[in-house]
C-alpha cells in the first residue's frame, strides 16, 4: 500500500474551485470518451447521513461512474487481464470542501484493489499539516508532492499552449500569467490536498503497478488543474444550478460519443 498527499495550490478561492472543477471534470469527461472507451455516468444525486472525516462532513452529492479504458492502461497490465476486467469505477461522495472518490474494479480484481483520494480544499498556499487528520502510523507512511502548475515539467504529448498557466491570462478575472514566485504572491490562493491511498495486491507487481498508479495520479493532477485554471474565462461566473444543467447535458454526451468515433483522451506513458 503506498499513501501519497499531493498538495495543488490554485490562484483562486476554495468557492470558486467548486464551480471550477465541477465544470472541468464534466469538460474533461468529454475529452476521454469515445470508440467504446471513456466515462459512463450511473448516477448522479444527492446524499445524506454518509459520515466523512470523523463526522464533520455527512451530505452533499455522490455519483458513480464506470470508465471504460482499454487502451489507456499500461501494456504490462492489458497483457495479463482479460478485456472485460478493463474496467474501473468510482464511487464519490462530494461534501465540499470535502470529498471522497474510491476507484474499484469489482469485476476481476475484487478487494485486491483499490485507490482512494480524499481531499479537503482550505483557503492557504499548501503548507497546513495533517489536514486529513492521519494517526501516526499511516503519518509515518505519506509523502507529501507538492505539485506546481505552472513551474512543473509535463510530458511533450501532455503539453498544449493554450494550457498553461506561465502564459495564460484571463480577461474576465485579470489573473496569470502565473511567474516564478506565485505561490507566495498570488491572491486570491487556495490549495486542493489530494491524499491518495492505492492497493494492487498481485504477487510479483504490486510495487510496480501502486507506483505506476501514484505516477499516474500525480500526471493527472497536474493536467487537469493546469486546465482548471486555464479555462477561467469558461467556468467564471457560472452557478450550481448552471453546473447541474451542464452535468445532465454532459451524460448524455458521454453516453453517445462512447458508442461512437474514435477513442480520445490521455495515452499511457
Amino acid at each position: 500500500m503506498l499513501i501519497k498527499e499531493f498538495r495543488v495550490t490554485l490562484p483562486m478561492t476554495v468557492d470558486e474551485y467548486q464551480v471550477a472543477q465541477l465544470y472541468s471534470v464534466a469538460e474533461a469527461s468529454k475529452n476521454e470518451t469515445g470508440g467504446g472507451e471513456g466515462v459512463e455516468v450511473i448516477k448522479n444525486e444527492p446524499y445524506d447521513n454518509v459520515p466523512l472525516l470523523g463526522g464533520k462532513f455527512t451530505k452533499g452529492q455522490y455519483t458513480y461512474k464506470i470508465y471504460h479504458l482499454a487502451s489507456k492502461v499500461p501494456s504490462l497490465i492489458r497483457y495479463i487481464v482479460p478485456k472485460g476486467a478493463l474496467e474501473i469505477h468510482e464511487e464519490a461522495w462530494n461534501a465540499y470542501p470535502y470529498c471522497k472518490t474510491v476507484l474499484t474494479n469489482p469485476g476481476y480484481m475484487d478487494d485486491k484493489f483499490y485507490i482512494k483520494v480524499e481531499t479537503y480544499h482550505l483557503a492557504d498556499r499548501g503548507d497546513s499539516e495533517n489536514v486529513h487528520e492521519l494517526e501516526a502510523d499511516k503519518l509515518k507512511n505519506r509523502e507529501v508532492i507538492k505539485i506546481d502548475i505552472a513551474k512543473d515539467d509535463v510530458t511533450r504529448g501532455d503539453y498544449k499552449e493554450n494550457e498553461d498557466p506561465s502564459k495564460y491570462k484571463s480577461e474576465k478575472t485579470g489573473r496569470g500569467p502565473l511567474g516564478e514566485n506565485w505561490i507566495k504572491s498570488v491572491d486570491p490562493v487556495m490549495t486542493a490536498y489530494k491524499l491518495v491511498t492505492v492497493q494492487f495486491k498481485w504477487f510479483g507487481l504490486q510495487g510496480k503497478v501502486e507506483n505506476f498508479i501514484q505516477q499516474t495520479e500525480r500526471r493527472l493532477f497536474l493536467n487537469f488543474h493546469r486546465q482548471v485554471f486555464c479555462w477561467t474565462d469558461r467556468w467564471h461566473g457560472l452557478t450550481m444550478d448552471d453546473i447541474r444543467a451542464i452535468e445532465d447535458k454532459t451524460k448524455e454526451d458521454l453516453e453517445k460519443q462512447r458508442k461512437e468515433g474514435e477513442v480520445r483522451g490521455t495515452k499511457p506513458i
